[in-house]
């Protein structure tokens, strides 16, 4: 599959799964789809709570499930999208989130920020240099 067609895929799925966003308080619907090593797909969506520090972003969610499905690794590819024109990009919180998965398999994934006109490609490096992850406690 080529590259366009990996990231078209990924960004329908990351958009699909937006569909089921909670998002009564801000009104802005995130939707989060990993792709791995393998080829499996998992998503997630942003849940929000009327105690707005516990809600949980969608990226959050994505690797939360990953990783009650056994995924330690081999996370290959992420992509973002908001129901916004331009692209969207993971929060501080889950660039953390989401290195931690990419350090268990030593990967440095692909993220795709999109927005309904807008798709930007970066890597999670460049998104969270230098980051703290599980080779900082070695």
């Amino acid at each position: 599959m080529s590259e366009d067609n990996n990231r078209d895929s990924l960004i329908a799925a990351a958009k699909a799964a937006l569909e089921n966003s909670y998002s009564p308080y801000s009104k802005f619907r995130v939707g989060a789809a990993l792709r791995f090593a393998d080829g499996t797909v998992v998503t997630g969506t942003n849940i929000e709570n009327a105690s707005y520090g516990l809600t949980l972003c969608a990226e959050t969610v994505a690797v939360a499930k990953a990783m009650d499905d056994g995924h330690r690794g081999g996370l290959e590819e992420v992509a973002v999208i908001g129901d916004t024109p331009g692209a969207v990009s993971p929060c501080g919180r889950c660039r953390q989130v989401l290195n931690e998965l990419a350090e268990l398999g030593n990967t440095d994934p692909v993220v795709w920020c999109a927005g309904e006109e807008e798709v930007v490609k970066t890597t999670l490096s460049d998104l969270l240099p230098r980051a703290f992850g599980p080779a900082s406690l070695d």
